[in-house]
Order: C-alpha cells, then structure tokens, then sequence
C-alpha cells in the first residue's frame, strides 16, 4: 500500500511541476488538426463536432460573432461543394491545465495569408471540444495603417 501511495504523490508531483507537458498536447493538435482537415474536405457534420454546443466563433469581419448554430448556418453554403476553406498551420501554442486550454495558432490561408487563430478548449466527458474560436488577419505594420484608412472607408458605406 505504501508503494502505491508513493507512486500515486510522485505522479502527482511530476503532473503539478509540468503542467504544459506535451502528453495531453497530442489530443489537443488532433482536435485543431481535425478541424482544419474537415474544414478543407467540407466536412459539415465532423467539422461542427468538434465545438461545444455552447461555442462561439469569431470571424475576420467585426461583425463575425456568432453563435455555433449561427455559424452552421454560414458554414453551410461553404461545405456544401466537399470544400469549406483551407488553413495551413504554420505553428500552434498551447497554455493552461486542467480541463481547460487555450491556444494560438498562426495559418496560412491563400486569399487571406497569414491570420491567427485563437481559443479555448474545455474537456467534457472525456472529449476535448472547442468553446471558443477567434480568426484574425495578420497584417504587418508597415501595411497597418493603410489597411486601417480602408477599413474606415468601407465602414462610411
């Protein structure tokens, strides 16, 4: 019993002093993975699996905030062909412990180039689900402030 208990705190110990250790990374890049790839093929039903039933997506248009049902709703005529949209991921961060985390992610997108995605993930019931997903266009500065001058010309329209 000793031997197990030991083993238990020495478990627990290791867990406590690395909590960004790359053993529950691996499901983590599959889900993200995963939705990039159902994303690429148009795959609807798999594609919106993967978020909570509570989650919301931010696009890269400000008025881009929806719910999950909302963003079926945009999503469909996107999927319909068996192909959403393509991002290629350049590299991925993950942070946080627990059943919960968030990340970063910078894609490659071919209309778009650079953007970052960001989120939160939660565990339920054992499976890791996306809460929360933010799309965002990388734009470097030496370009920012024209993008900005457009940006408040289109929004006088």
């Amino acid at each position: 019993m000793d031997k197990k208990y030991n083993l238990k705190n020495i478990m627990l110990i290791i867990l406590l002093l690395f909590p960004h250790s790359s053993w529950g990374e691996e499901k983590l890049d599959a889900l993200l993975d995963g939705l990039h790839q159902d994303a690429h093929e148009g795959n609807f039903d798999t594609y919106f699996a993967r978020y909570t039933s509570k989650a919301i997506f931010l696009g890269t248009d400000k008025k881009e905030r929806w719910t999950i049902e909302e963003f079926k709703a945009y999503a469909i005529p996107a999927f319909a062909d068996g192909h959403g949209w393509t991002y290629a991921v350049v590299e991925r961060n993950w942070e946080g412990a627990g059943n919960v985390r968030w990340f970063d992610e910078i894609l490659l997108n071919e209309k778009l180039g650079h953007c970052r995605g960001t989120g939160v993930v939660q565990l339920i019931n054992g499976e890791w689900k996306i809460a929360h997903y933010a799309l965002t266009m990388l734009i470097p500065n030496a370009i920012a402030a024209e993008v900005g001058t457009k940006t408040k010309e289109v929004e006088k329209l």
